[in-house]
C-alpha cells in the first residue's frame, strides 16, 4: 500500500500492482479485491457505495458486499465527441451537472452548437438510464455519509469528476473514489477533488486503456446491467 498527500485528499495504490496489465480476471474479481483493500484501510463511518453504470456496477456490487454497505447508482455519461462512439470531451451527471474538458474542446475546434447538441443528447441518455436502472427508486441521501464512488477504471477521469461535483453539494462527510485501475494523470486529476482516491493499479505512459487491466473485458449492455442489479436489495 502506498499513500501520498494531495491538495484535496490522498491517493492510495498497491505498489505490487503498479504499472502492470492483466491484473484482474474480470470486473467482479476487481471489485472483490478492491473491497478487501478498502477493508485494510482505517474504517469509515456510514459508507454508501455508488457505482457508475455500466462497468462500475459489478465492481460496486462486490465492494458493497465486502463492506456490508448499501449500494446504489451514480448515473453519469460521457459527452461523446461527434462522429465517435467511445471518446468523450466531458460528462453529464444525473442531476444535470455538465462538465466540459475545455482544452480538448478547443483542440477539436468544436462549435457552441456542436457542444450543445452533444450535451443535449447525453442528458437525454442519462434520463433514459435513470428510468431504466433506478426503476423509480431515488438515490439515497448522502448527507453526513462516506460516499464511495466507483467505476471499472479511470481513463480521462472527467466522468468521475462530474459525479464528485454533483455529490459535493449534497453534504457528504467524505467522498472516496475507489477504482480498480487508472492512468496516473486521471488519478491525479480526480484525486485533487476527492477526499481520498483508492486505486489498486495505477499506470503511467503515453497510452492507457482501462481494458488492459483485465483478462476478460467487454462492454456491458443494458440487459446485463439490469441482471446485476436484480440481485442487489436497494
Amino acid at each position: 500500500m502506498n499513500a501520498r498527500a494531495n491538495p484535496m485528499g490522498e491517493i492510495i495504490d498497491d505498489p505490487l500492482l503498479r504499472e502492470r496489465t492483466r491484473v484482474f480476471s474480470g470486473r467482479h474479481d476487481a471489485g472483490r479485491r478492491l473491497g478487501v483493500f478498502l477493508l485494510s484501510l482505517p474504517p469509515t463511518s456510514e459508507p454508501l457505495v455508488l457505482a457508475i453504470p455500466a462497468g462500475g456496477v459489478p465492481v460496486g456490487k462486490e465492494i458493497a458486499k465486502t463492506l456490508g454497505a448499501p449500494f446504489s447508482l451514480a448515473i453519469v455519461r460521457k459527452v461523446r465527441i461527434p462522429g465517435t462512439t467511445e471518446s468523450g470531451f466531458g460528462a453529464v451527471a444525473w442531476d444535470g451537472t455538465v462538465l466540459i474538458n475545455e482544452r480538448l474542446r478547443d483542440a477539436l475546434f468544436l462549435s457552441s452548437s456542436d457542444v450543445e447538441r452533444a450535451v443535449s443528447e447525453t442528458a437525454a441518455n442519462v434520463k433514459e438510464r435513470i428510468t431504466r436502472f433506478m426503476a423509480g427508486t431515488p438515490m439515497p441521501s448522502v448527507a453526513g455519509k462516506t460516499v464511495i464512488l466507483t467505476d471499472d477504471g479511470l481513463a480521462s477521469g472527467f466522468t468521475m469528476l462530474a459525479a464528485i461535483r454533483s455529490l459535493r453539494v449534497r453534504g457528504p462527510a467524505r467522498v472516496v473514489v475507489a477504482v480498480p485501475t487508472a492512468s496516473r494523470s486521471s488519478a491525479e486529476l480526480v484525486g485533487r477533488e476527492a477526499d481520498q482516491l483508492v486505486c489498486l493499479n495505477i499506470r503511467s505512459g503515453r497510452s492507457f486503456a482501462v481494458a488492459d487491466a483485465y483478462e476478460e473485458w467487454y462492454d456491458l449492455d443494458d440487459s446485463e446491467v439490469l441482471a446485476e442489479l436484480t440481485s442487489i436489495p436497494r
